[in-house]
């Protein structure tokens, strides 16, 4: 009786392969929009990839005072600070952060870190596409979190540039 009983078990879930097999597909298309983004919303508290910021005079927010590494439970982020001279100012601290890593490998995004620092230096952005096959390109440096400094130009040459620069 069981062997019956098996065997309509699985005529009847071939059927249902059977009859999905041959209707049409629905796909969404994703991402759906323009801009960086492509269409993707988020919420408030989403955390993204992990984003190293600036001050206002464009030095690196980062002091190197460890408390993002101490506080991150999974122990993904490696940091290695270095002392700041009066010829090369990296942050407006006595210290910087001369090596920077986040392991994406081990990061569990709990947002640990962005609580513990004292100065702001660690967000979350909203990087979300951070999959790869190679787990060597999830290890993330100083160089791949550190936000773009914004550039200004040193000399206005002409009233077209000063046009643009007010703009």
């Amino acid at each position: 009786m069981s062997i019956v009983r098996n065997a309509a078990a699985i005529v009847k879930g071939m059927s249902v392969t059977l009859k999905e097999a041959f209707q049409p597909s629905e796909v969404e298309n994703y991402p759906d929009g323009k801009g960086p983004m492509r269409g993707a919303k988020f919420q408030e508290r989403f955390r993204g990839k992990h984003q190293l910021q600036r001050d206002e005079n464009g030095l690196e927010k980062c002091v190197a005072c460890f408390l993002c590494a101490a506080a991150c439970p999974s122990n993904c982020i490696y940091i290695e600070a270095a002392d700041n001279t009066k010829e090369k100012r990296i942050s407006s601290s006595e210290r910087y952060a001369k090596v920077y890593n986040i392991d994406y490998n081990r990061c569990i995004f709990c947002g640990y870190c962005v609580e513990a620092c004292p100065t702001d230096a660690i967000t979350h952005g909203h990087g979300f596409e951070l999959a790869s096959l190679n787990a060597t390109t999830l290890v993330m440096r100083k160089e791949d979190l550190l936000v773009p400094q914004v550039a200004l130009p040193d000399v206005v040459q002409s009233d077209a540039d000063k046009a643009e620069i007010l703009a």
